[in-house]
């Protein structure tokens, strides 16, 4: 007989374990399914683990560079074993977190591989152990994996993937990083900061091709600084593996081809979501471009069938998925007559990227350039890091924030930043887009001072011809 649910998780990544846990704390008696370990990519094999690898890399850097602060350090080295194991440790450590909220919140976990089978219903498989579960609602959280090249398939040993370049067996001495999005530009800055000579190859005339046009510009100027070689416009055509390393054979913007040598390949040229063979095909769940269709609350065209995170396409983040996860589960609550929750559809516009790179990317709302194809006047304001007391004393005075905003409104349609703990300040501007905040609040809000948050004040004063420190 079938074990009895409200509700079936697949999968326990950042989307299906918050929207288990929303379940649970809304009464629902939920399951959530994994077949691998709960946390999911996120936790074990993507968002976590490599900041772990690159606050390494930040302090490797730091130490090679104490004498700016006064310090010496001498016969700086690492162990690359040990790097990758306090990497593997965190990871650990919060995979642990995640089955103690599982405990916590009465939700149920089941091991395997998991299949829709029929309306309602779901089999999970272990080995020789098949187990039957029922619920009027499941939410397919399954995920994404890498995207190969389908010329040269990742090896583990010469061709990595993400997966394969947080766990090294060991350090590249001269690495080539195939796509320049958010993980190509991480993997590239640790690599590179641990010693590896680094190169990028990105198809697209820029790096970082869905930031604002000046941050990528400023990035690629810094990158370059570090050493790292970057060619746009550029493909690799051709891999050729061998004992010792592997031939790249690249095609240049010039349209010209020539071979490269590199001690190992890291393919990040995106993800593939994971949709297939969990039985969407049999009950007629609508896909397009291998990504499931949804309504702003993850609702699919089949009824009690709905998906969350990755497998409904970009941007592919942790917090989007989670946030989705909570709007997915209380549609359900208020379907079944909870009057309690009034659930929001998705506003993509109001996600955060970032970029863990040194330095780091962040960005919320539209770029300069998008703001101008939507048809708005704008006021653009931007502040470099070298104004800012905060950012000089830490030494970390390259970047720059800007923000843009409606001329006639004073809507914040977008902010844009580059350097230092960036990826920490871009949460007040989305706070401000989420609130519907115009300029008139942010500059009439007080900044702390020394604080690398007053250069978010000083951009929006700078949109209005009113900066002061610049």
């Amino acid at each position: 007989m079938a074990d009895q649910y409200d509700l079936i998780v697949l999968g326990s990544g950042p989307g299906g374990y918050v929207a288990a846990i929303r379940a649970a704390q809304l009464g629902l008696k939920t399951v959530i399914v994994e077949r691998e370990r709960l946390g999911g990519i996120c936790l074990n094999w993507g968002c976590i683990p490599t900041k772990a690898l690159l606050r390494t890399s930040e302090i490797y850097h730091y130490m090679q560079h104490a004498d700016a602060y006064g310090l010496s350090a001498s016969n700086v080295a690492f162990d690359l074993a040990k790097v990758v194991e306090r990497s593997r440790k965190v990871a650990g450590q919060l995979n642990a977190g995640v089955k103690g909220l599982m405990k916590k919140n009465k939700i149920a976990v089941v091991e395997g591989v998991g299949t829709i089978t029929g309306k309602g219903r779901l089999s999970v498989k272990q080995g020789d152990k098949t187990t039957e579960l029922t619920a009027k609602n499941i939410i397919v959280a399954t995920g994404a994996r890498a995207r190969d090249l389908p010329f040269a398939k990742a090896d583990g040993e010469r061709i990595w993937t993400y997966r394969h370049a947080m766990v090294p067996p060991e350090m590249p001495t001269k690495l080539l990083v195939i796509g320049s999005g958010a993980i190509g530009v991480e993997f590239a800055s640790f690599y590179n900061d641990m010693g590896a000579e680094v190169t990028i190859v990105e198809m697209l005339d820029r790096i970082l091709p869905v930031e604002d046009a000046e941050v990528s510009d400023f990035m690629q100027k810094a990158l370059t600084k570090q050493k790292i070689t970057i060619q746009t416009g550029a493909g690799v055509e051709k891999i050729e593996t061998g004992p010792k390393g592997v031939k790249a054979t690249i095609k240049g913007k010039d349209g010209k081809s020539a071979v490269a040598e590199f001690s190992h390949v890291i393919v990040a040229i995106g993800i593939v979501a994971n949709i297939e063979n969990i039985g969407l095909e049999a009950l007629g769940v609508k896909t397009e471009r291998g990504q499931i269709l949804t309504d702003g609350y993850g609702k699919t065209n089949v009824d009690g069938i709905w998906a969350i995170g990755d497998v409904t396409g970009a941007p592919w983040l942790a917090h989007k998925a989670s946030h989705e996860g909570v709007i997915a589960v209380e549609a359900i609550a208020q379907a079944a007559g909870n009057k309690d929750v009034h659930p929001h559809p998705m506003n993509k516009a109001n996600i955060p990227g970032c970029t863990y790179s040194r330095p780091q990317v962040a960005s919320v709302g539209l770029t300069e350039a998008k703001a101008k194809e939507a048809g708005h006047e704008l006021k653009v304001g931007k502040f470099p890091f070298i104004g800012n007391g905060k950012a000089i004393a830490l030494g970390e005075a390259e970047g720059f924030v800007k923000t843009v905003f409606d001329a006639k409104t004073g809507e914040l349609l977008g902010a844009h930043m580059v350097g230092a703990e960036v990826t920490e300040l871009i949460q007040g501007y989305v706070v401000a887009r989420q609130l519907e905040t115009t300029e008139a609040e942010l500059m009439a809000t007080v900044f702390a001072h020394p604080t690398l948050s007053e250069m978010m004040h000083e951009s929006v004063l700078s949109a209005y011809g009113r900066a002061i420190h610049f």
